[in-house]
């Protein structure tokens, strides 16, 4: 894509500035640009990120298995990431279904350390399967991202004057060129 721009992006920046923010889970479907959009969003709004995929990841895995203290599993993916985690790091938790206690540990990042910016992406329906893991209720946000809208297609494929067009909202001229 030439130019792709997620209307989601701004909903991203509301989380990140708001006083109450929480860790945010990020719903949707397969395939939808869910790990694009938190890695865009990383690059956009931070001074950098952290990205963990915990799809086959043992050592994260492992991590998260021992205590959920937050010094403990800041210090863990500062040394996996190579990279030294600040307030002004995101932290990306990919396909988190995988390891329940990192979801378990996100209610930990909101009670005890809220001055980190958490977002995770994964099946919920996977995490519904794991016996005995609890859902952090009340201690996330929800971001709910769907495919592509129209517009976003538009823009996306170089065709910003189809979507001036179709704003413009003169159907004489829509219709022209509906093709």
């Amino acid at each position: 894509f030439i130019n792709m721009k997620r209307t989601a992006i701004a909903q991203l920046t509301e989380w990140k500035i708001s006083p109450n923010r929480k860790p945010l889970v990020i719903r949707g479907a397969r395939q939808v640009g869910k790990t694009w959009l938190m890695k865009e969003f990383g690059k956009q709004e931070f001074k950098n990120f952290v990205y963990i995929n915990f799809d086959s990841n043992p050592d994260m895995a492992n991590l998260f298995e021992g205590s959920l203290q937050i010094s403990r599993l800041i210090a863990g993916l500062q040394i996996y990431s190579g990279q030294k985690i600040t307030t002004d790091t995101l932290l990306i938790f990919d396909e988190i279904q995988e390891v329940p206690r990192a979801l378990s540990s996100l209610k930990y990042f909101c009670e005890e350390a809220p001055e980190y910016a958490v977002i995770s992406a994964g099946s919920l329906l996977g995490v519904a399967m794991h016996k005995g893991t609890s859902f952090p209720v009340g201690k996330v946000d929800f971001l709910d991202l769907f495919p592509l809208s129209f517009t976003e297609f538009l823009n996306a494929t170089g065709n910003e004057n189809l979507v001036d067009l179709l704003e413009s909202g003169d159907w004489q001229l829509i219709t022209t060129f509906k093709n």
